[in-house]
């Protein structure tokens, strides 16, 4: 058997796997992705959806994923590549681990696309960005740099002025062309009521019947059970009055604290709720709602305001898609299921120099993951998963490390060393430290639990269950791809948002800690989701 077909099999048995575990195909099963994908915009075209969200110091960044049924969504372009504002997001002189990319905004417009977003940094790299293209599949290109706006919220009014709503509730007004703000435009739409003791932010702003909609995540400190909600400010004009409802406060599937996000509607007139819902482990991960308009606002949840198990989908047959992939490497360029850990050093990867396989290279010593370029990532998918890699390790050099991981702020990491002509396979726990300021990596802990020596093929299988109260990861190794043995206990995947502020992920890897140009080739990243 070939490996495409090898790997045709495998995605078939995943789809054939998530459509068993459905009660029925024609019903989005909640949460609506079971991966790291917050700050969720959504907007239709016809009968597309395209949805955005937040991956900060990965790259390319600002995933756009498109969708006919709020149910089967892939990803079908980003909006940049890289950003280069600083070395940093080189990983020199500091990252951008946790900030980068954050909360983008997306609107369609007269035709075209548009992407707004501020990167979570001071000074200049934390500039606004503006992008437009054509089609949501891009190609995307720069409109304009600006001043930072917070969590922010582009929008196109009828009369043909266009405004950034940002922060908590504060507004200004940008330029026909969209090149700059308008000076004097500042306006405070409204001001914090007294239950809102928490954050306030995550501007949404959309415009139904003749009246303006703000919707905001909240966050409420001191209250048994009221983490966090979802609340909309509603005017007849855009500079207010502004009154505020509650428009979603519920907690979903053992998790509490679902809110910020959007809502859109169909085309044939009915209106949903995309809100993400913070999940442990896994990240942040959107559920679909039902939004009902009653007396003019826009109630989600089913008729108890709560976020329903399912929701109909609304058009059957649609086909199987999903943004985390399995890949053979066969084709010409990167699947856009795949993120480099900050900037990838473009010399030092390959997809032609061994047709079929990717081939990282090292390209500078570094002392650890944390620092290393070309980590290559995907994000793990629920309720539970596995991943397998297969490694061709024979042209390591002495003191370059290769191998898979669970990738975060702390991970579990599989790590093949070359030892002047041994290769072992190492399993450890690995906890990184970051300065406040600019996100060095001041320490990484390392804890290594089990070695084994290993021939230059190896197979290496991450499992993980993403369900409530588990959160683990099991690591397996095999030197034939059939017979698997388990390295190490479970171990225990968390999120911490102080430093990644990302959910965990499946990632690739090859570092130098001695001399550069060594490599290691992959023949395949299999994947199934259960």
């Amino acid at each position: 058997m070939t490996k495409r077909i090898f790997l045709a099999v495998v995605s078939l048995v995943a789809c054939l796997t998530i459509a068993k575990a459905a009660t029925d195909s024609s019903y989005v099963q909640n949460p609506m992705l079971w991966a790291d994908v917050p700050d969720p915009d959504v907007v239709r075209v016809g009968d597309t959806y395209y949805m955005i969200s937040t991956t900060m110091h990965l790259m390319p960044g600002a995933p756009v994923m498109r969708s006919k049924d709020l149910k089967n969504w892939e990803t079908v372009s980003y909006v940049f590549d890289k950003l280069t504002d600083s070395p940093k997001y080189d990983m020199q002189g500091g990252t951008v681990y946790g900030r980068g990319q954050w909360a983008t905004s997306l609107k369609y417009h007269q035709g075209r696309f548009y992407a707004l977003f501020a990167p979570n940094e001071a000074g200049a790299m934390g500039d606004t960005y503006i992008y437009t293209a054509e089609q949501g599949e891009g190609p995307w290109t720069l409109v304009s740099r600006m001043r930072h706006f917070h969590d922010c919220s582009l929008f196109f009014d009828d009369d043909g002025r266009v405004y950034v709503i940002y922060g908590t509730g504060e507004l200004m007004e940008l330029k026909p062309d969209l090149s700059d703000v308008i000076e004097g435009s500042h306006r405070q739409l409204f001001q914090r009521e007294a239950d809102e003791t928490g954050i306030l932010e995550g501007s949404r702003m959309l415009k139904y019947h003749g009246r303006y909609y703000l919707l905001m995540i909240s966050q409420v400190w001191g209250v048994p059970g009221r983490y966090r909600r979802e609340v909309c400010y509603r005017a007849d004009h855009i500079q207010g009055p502004y009154e505020k409802k509650v428009i979603l406060q519920s907690d979903f599937g053992g998790f509490p604290h679902v809110g910020q996000g959007t809502i859109v509607d169909s085309e044939y007139g009915d209106w949903y709720g995309v809100i993400f819902q913070d999940r442990g482990g896994v990240g942040r991960v959107p559920t679909v709602l039902p939004c009902r308009w009653i007396d003019g606002w826009p109630m989600l949840g089913d008729e108890e305001g709560r976020v329903p198990t399912r929701v109909r989908a609304l058009k059957s047959g649609q086909p199987q898609t999903d943004i985390v992939c399995s890949d053979d490497f066969s084709e010409k360029e990167l699947g856009l299921h795949w993120q480099w850990n900050h900037n990838p050093v473009d010399k030092a990867w390959s997809l032609n120099e061994r047709p079929g396989w990717l081939r990282l290279k090292t390209s500078r010593v570094v002392s650890n993951l944390y620092v290393a370029p070309n980590t290559l990532t995907q994000r793990m998918g629920g309720p539970t998963c596995s991943a397998t890699v297969a490694l061709d390790l024979s042209h390591l050099r002495n003191g370059d490390c290769a191998g898979f991981a669970a990738f975060n702020s702390d991970s579990g990491v599989l790590t093949v060393k070359r030892q002047k002509r041994k290769l072992v396979l190492e399993l450890s726990e690995q906890s990184v430290s970051l300065s406040q300021k600019d996100k060095v990596v001041e320490q990484v802990a390392e804890k290594v639990l089990a070695s084994v020596p290993v021939p230059e093929k190896v197979w290496l299988r991450i499992d993980a269950d993403l369900r409530v109260g588990r959160d683990i990861a099991t690591f397996y190794y095999s030197f034939d791809g059939n017979e698997w043995t388990q390295m190490g206990a479970d171990y225990k995947l968390r999120f911490d948002w102080q430093r990644f502020f990302m959910g965990s992920r499946f990632a690739l890897f090859c570092y130098a800690t001695q001399k550069a140009g060594g490599w290691v080739d992959v023949d395949s990243f299999q994947y199934v989701v259960n």
